[in-house]
């Protein structure tokens, strides 16, 4: 027996909404400093300002990447997906993990290359173009903040982070460079914002990999949500229990419920489905009822003497 308790689509696709107009204008913001910053990277020779351009354009992939897996999410199941498309926000959340994960390797690489042979930066250039980054990238980080909060836009969000983090780095390497000449500073601060975004980056992994591979989703627990199903009046043991991500914030739950009589079940299904929903937000279930074996008549073969 399938039971499923449905959301207000209106509701949703006008989050859904909301969370692309967010990401689209994230995204112009990004890739047109991109460019600038880009430039007056290669003209002051700065790495620091040049992994920050590297940051935003990787930045402008991944928020249009996050913006059509958003817009792609608020389609209807079909009888091709009956679940939607939901998880292919997951999916852009992991290619955007793996994009980041590359350039902080390019990047990483290049400071080592630059600490073995310090290169002439122009100190002044960096910090100005630095603050202007800072901002448009504080700018994005608000816009995203404040939009719907799912795993893609997280993805999205770490980017954004990234860039912030190296607009400050480029800030700071500028103003040592420019008051005191010393050019190592530009690679080692490269090589820390690296750090700091691999760490993120990692997470994000983490977690998308856990939702494609149907995992138990990390706020809930399957033993405690195992236990309240059975502690339901009527049930005697729950077993066959998986519990899923869809997409974002989307749970399901599939389980075989033994009663003792199946007479029960018209009262037994909606007390379980409350359980769910009240205390752990589980919308989407499919539950299965069985007859305990003590209470299975088995026929008795008829002597025909």
């Amino acid at each position: 027996m399938h039971d499923h308790v449905h959301h207000d689509r209106h509701a949703h696709h006008h989050h859904g909404t909301l969370g692309g107009h967010a990401l689209s204008l994230a995204l112009l913001l990004t890739l047109g400093y991109a460019v600038v910053e880009a430039g007056v990277g290669l003209w002051s020779g700065s790495l620091t300002l040049l992994g920050d351009a590297g940051h935003m354009l990787t930045d402008s992939v991944a928020l249009g990447l996050a913006a059509l897996a958003g817009r792609l999410a608020q389609r209807p199941p079909s009888t091709r997906h009956s679940y939607g498309l939901g998880r292919i926000e997951v999916i852009a959340a992991v290619a955007n993990a793996l994009l980041m994960l590359l350039t902080v390797i390019a990047i990483g690489w290049e400071a080592l290359q630059r600490l073995r042979a310090p290169a002439a930066v122009q100190g002044e250039a960096v910090m100005f173009t630095a603050v202007i980054g800072l901002l448009i990238n504080a700018a994005v980080a608000f816009v995203l903040t404040h939009g719907e909060e799912t795993l893609n836009v997280r993805a999205a969000l770490l980017h954004v982070m990234g860039d912030l983090l190296g607009s400050v780095a480029a800030i700071v390497a500028g103003a040592v460079i420019w008051y005191s000449g010393w050019t190592p500073i530009d690679p080692l601060l490269a090589l820390v914002i690296c750090g700091l975004i691999l760490y993120s980056t990692v997470n994000i992994l983490r977690e998308g990999l856990h939702v494609m591979l149907e995992g138990v989703p990390p706020h809930l627990d399957l033993p405690s949500v195992g236990l309240a199903m059975a502690q339901v009046p009527q049930v005697c043991s729950v077993h066959d229990l998986h519990i899923w991500a869809l997409g974002s914030g989307k749970v399901a739950l599939s389980a075989h419920l033994v009663l003792n009589h199946l007479s029960d079940w018209t009262q037994v299904q909606p007390a379980v489905n409350e359980v769910l929903h009240e205390r752990f937000a589980i919308e989407h279930t499919t539950l299965q009822p069985e007859v305990a074996a003590s209470h299975v008549l088995i026929p008795m073969p008829v002597s025909k003497e």
